[in-house]
């Protein structure tokens, strides 16, 4: 399992705001409601005229009207009429109703920060937080059924979002997202192919067969030189041979950072061995070959050398405040139920593991969140995605572990590209020419723009 973002786990919350995004300015960040920016006034009136739009400021960024927005969705879009609603956040970044228009997706809570695709085509642009997470959750008992947090009924949501706000922004549609949101983009995509004009999707995961997982062990095999794998798994068994002595060192640190656990993984030893588990994936999910100097020799180093390089690469702390129904929470459940997850064997762990089944995603949910996994959704896009998704752009990372299980796009005007050594940050700027040439070329014609 892996933190996407926060460690291997958790797909692309970091990565989805490094890839794509910008921070944005002070008022569009905090959404107080300051001057409304000059020309607003008839865009606003059509935003409130959406049945379900709420309005709840308008600020300036960088001379356009930028909104925050609230959109009542039902709960279950299978029962419209009798399962409740909730109102879902986005925002709209607005400059010209003849521009294209990108539609992001981080796949967490709501980013407010400006694509990278949104200035290359220069596009308005549709930021949304994604159903159960932060605010977008539903009140009372409906919010702790989590049984509507689905791939589809998110598709659902930003549909009847596309389809609402359409009616505004009249020029082209992209949407796009790293990791997490472009897998989210891309089921967008498959269950409502007429929404949008094409799909830019960076670093997004694929996994379509949960139960084979030989894709991600090759790439442990591969990956780097065999000098620097060694090292790592070297340091990560250390890591656990060494629990008695480093331990206390952990557990000193959750004290210190107010970091529980009973809640989810239940223990402070658990929360340790989860975290070595992660070590080498993180490693090179935020870290590239340049960093492999730094590996200590494990053998020689001692215990705050081993502990302390350990906490700069890769020892990822889970811990009760950022799981359950907080922050990155929401993920695991998906993961644990639609999403799927690498189950890594680390044989070079035998004999020092307390835990052996605790890499998965139900070992970080509480009880009422756990859920059993169906693959059906997952393996349903991927033949889609291979067979008739038509204008979709996947962007990959070669040392990116997320990138190793990978969608594979059909011939239908549509691409795939890798970085080369690039890792969970791969990005269109960083691919070589001329492919680098030939991507941009490919997204400004699908966005009609010169």
């Amino acid at each position: 399992m892996r933190n996407k973002g926060i460690s291997a786990l958790v797909c692309g919350l970091t990565a989805g705001a490094a890839v794509l995004a910008t921070t944005a300015p002070a008022a569009a960040q905090t959404g107080q409601t300051g001057p409304r920016p000059t020309g607003t006034a008839d865009i606003r009136e059509q935003l409130e005229n959406i049945p379900g739009m709420t309005v709840v400021s308008v600020t300036d960024k960088e001379g356009h009207p930028f909104y925050s927005l609230t959109y009542r969705q039902p709960v279950d879009h299978h029962r419209p009429g009798t399962s409740g609603t909730f109102t879902q956040r986005l925002t709209l970044w607005h400059k010209a109703t003849d521009k294209p228009t990108v539609l992001y997706t981080g796949g967490y809570t709501l980013a407010s920060g400006t694509t990278a695709l949104t200035k290359l085509i220069d596009a308005n642009q549709v930021s949304l937080e994604h159903r159960y997470f932060e605010q977008s959750r539903p009140a009372g008992a409906a919010g702790k059924d989590w049984s509507k947090m689905t791939v589809q009924q998110e598709a659902a949501d930003e549909h009847r979002i596309t389809k609402a706000l359409r009616t505004i922004e009249r020029g082209k549609w992209l949407g796009t997202g790293a990791s997490k949101g472009g897998m989210t983009a891309t089921y967008h995509e498959r269950f409502y192919p007429d929404d949008l004009d094409a799909v830019v999707a960076f670093v997004a995961p694929n996994d379509a067969n949960n139960r084979d997982d030989s894709t991600y062990e090759r790439f442990f095999k591969t990956v780097g030189t065999k000098e620097c794998r060694t090292a790592l798994n070297a340091v990560q068994r250390e890591m656990l041979v060494r629990r008695d002595a480093l331990l206390p060192k952990f557990e000193a640190d959750a004290k210190a950072n107010g970091q529980t656990f009973h809640e989810t993984l239940g223990s402070t030893d658990r929360a340790y061995e989860f975290a070595v588990l992660d070590q080498v994936w993180n490693f090179w999910q935020s870290g590239t070959a340049a960093d492999c100097p730094t590996v200590p020799d494990a053998k020689k180093a001692g215990d705050d050398e081993l502990y302390d390089w350990s906490k700069k690469h890769g020892l990822s702390v889970y811990h009760d405040a950022e799981l359950g129904t907080n922050t990155t929470g929401p993920y695991y459940r998906q993961a644990a139920t639609q999403l799927g997850w690498a189950d890594l064997k680390f044989k070079h762990l035998k004999g020092v593991r307390h835990y052996p089944d605790i890499y998965q995603p139900n070992s970080v949910l509480p009880p009422a969140m756990r859920g059993s996994y169906n693959n059906s959704t997952i393996a349903d896009v991927d033949r889609w995605v291979r067979s008739r998704g038509q204008r979709i752009m996947f962007v990959y990372g070669e040392n990116d572990p997320w990138s190793a299980e990978r969608f594979r796009p059909s011939k239908r005007d549509s691409y795939l590209y890798e970085v080369p050594g690039a890792n969970h940050g791969a990005s269109i700027a960083k691919l070589p020419e001329p492919q680098q040439s030939r991507a941009v070329a490919t997204i400004k014609r699908w966005a009609d723009v010169q």
